[in-house]
């Protein structure tokens, strides 16, 4: 009887999955080598070749398309069969992996996973923050937290923290010679901060008023790329910025800047966790999940995530 790891039959559903290699290594967190190394061993004792390998691609060969299509369900079984013994345990355990933005990680994300860390020190948590969007399953993350707009639509979203508004704001010595903006078109005439998304698109500033929705392709010297940078060179005086008005809050509190346009820039849905649908929910995530659900003001719903839209996902 020919005999197989589970490693090795994981490793062959997630490079047919994949169709890379190195893709399929991340996802199972072992090297390109060995993982190679793993499936030519496979081959050998089966006495036929699972994929065509070229430097440029992998494909499944004949008996390798036979061998994925029987191995899945079983596959599938095994690993809901083993997820519900192990989530049995009474502590939630483990590494919990999270990937968010920076902003978000500074505005709700850290105070909840100290949280989490001070109710459950038995789970590890790893939060990664990157303004990119990721593909969760695939960087072998738990669970994302993003901008509502932003979750992908298969996924369960859960909201997260308070919902969130922009400000638009400026230096006292900006406004010494200028007049403040009151209405959207106003700032065409200014010297607005501008900030480069992680697509490498500049954004266009996004306001509303009861319903009404303007899109300002703002006009700017100074282009940068991290908010704590935008909010810094505001303080300069170096021209109207586009922030959280959390991240402004102390700032217009102290009269280091100004809030102008107020009324344009009303509350957002804001921040969803994020998990697969189809996946069996751990015990740290689930324990996570509380602490969020315990954080968030009530009466934001929570279910399939809706249609983005484009928006500074920090």
């Amino acid at each position: 009887m020919i005999r197989a790891s589970l490693i090795e039959l994981e490793a062959v559903v997630a490079i047919a999955s994949q169709k890379s290699f190195r893709a399929a290594a991340r996802q199972l967190e072992m090297s390109p080598s060995a993982l190679s190394h793993a499936i030519s061993a496979l081959e050998q004792r089966l006495g036929v070749r699972l994929f065509h390998r070229t430097t440029r691609s992998v494909s499944l060969s004949a008996a390798g398309e036979h061998f994925v299509r029987r191995l899945q369900p079983a596959l599938r079984e095994v690993s809901s069969t083993l997820d519900e013994v192990h989530e049995l345990r009474d502590t939630p355990s483990g590494t919990l992996r999270i990937n968010t933005s920076k902003g978000a990680a500074q505005i709700e994300v850290l105070p909840m996973i100290l949280e989490m860390r001070r109710r459950h020190p038995d789970v590890r948590v790893e939060l990664v923050t990157e303004d990119r969007l990721v593909d969760i399953v695939a960087e072998g993350f738990d669970a994302g937290v993003r901008l509502a707009e932003a979750v992908p639509q298969d996924m369960v979203a859960i909201p997260c923290g308070a919902h969130l508004s922009m400000a638009v704001v400026g230096a006292p010595s900006y406004f010494a010679a200028r007049p403040k903006p009151t209405r959207p078109k106003d700032l065409l005439d200014h010297e607005c901060i501008r900030r480069r998304m992680a697509s490498g698109q500049v954004y266009r500033w996004e306001l509303e008023k009861r319903g009404r929705e303007v899109t300002v392709d703002i006009r700017g010297a100074l282009t940068l790329d991290n908010d704590d940078l935008i909010l810094q060179a505001a303080l300069e005086g170096a021209g109207l910025a586009f922030v959280s008005d959390r991240a402004a809050a102390a700032d217009v509190a102290a009269g280091r800047l100004v809030r102008v346009l107020a009324d344009w820039t009303p509350p957002f849905p804001g921040l969803r966790l994020f998990h697969p649908s189809h996946r069996l929910v751990r015990a740290a995530l689930r324990a996570f999940i509380a602490i969020v659900r315990e954080s968030t003001p009530r009466g934001r719903g929570h279910g399939k995530a809706g249609n983005p839209k484009e928006r500074n996902a920090s």
